[in-house]
Order: C-alpha cells, then structure tokens, then sequence
C-alpha cells in the first residue's frame, strides 16, 4: 500500500465531517479564534526575557454612528442640450 490508498479514509472521513457539521466546525473556529488573536496582540508570542509582569495593554476601539450622513446634493437640472435646437443629439453613434 501506498501514501494515497493509506490515506483515502482519512480523507473520506473529513469530507463527510465537513459536509454534515461543517457550519458547527465553522463557528467553533471563530469563537476559538478570537481569544487566540487576543492572546498573540497582547504579547503571548514574545519570549519573555525577564520575569518581570507585561505592560502591554488590549485597546478595542467601537465607533457608534448615531447620526444620519449628510442629504445628497440637488439633482442637476439642465440636460446639456447642445443651443442649436432641441432635435439634435451631442454624441451621435
């Protein structure tokens, strides 16, 4: 037996793992994933070189919108017709 054949039911078996619970194994490595990004801005990869307590700090900043943005300008009312009559075209095909 080779690496593939050794490997097809493994293979197999995740395919159907990701088919049937593939949404819970997906929200599981997010909510996973979040304390582990906190942990690596905080400074957890830093090799500590002394035993001194860390100083970093985890600032999370939220900015609300409360209010609406502001209305959009006035439509322009003039259709660029050209002044030599109304029947002409400016960009002829």
């Amino acid at each position: 037996m080779n690496g593939p054949e050794l490997l097809e039911p493994v293979f197999e078996f995740l395919d159907t793992l990701i088919a049937e619970h593939g949404h819970i194994l997906y929200m599981a490595l997010v909510y996973v994933s979040l304390p582990l990004i906190v942990w690596i801005l905080s400074g957890g990869l830093r090799r500590r070189l002394t035993h001194q307590g860390s100083t970093a700090a985890l600032a999370i900043i939220v900015i609300w919108r409360t209010s609406t943005p502001p209305p959009l300008p006035p439509d322009i009312v003039g259709d660029y017709r050209s002044p030599a009559g109304d029947d002409e075209q400016s960009f002829d095909a």
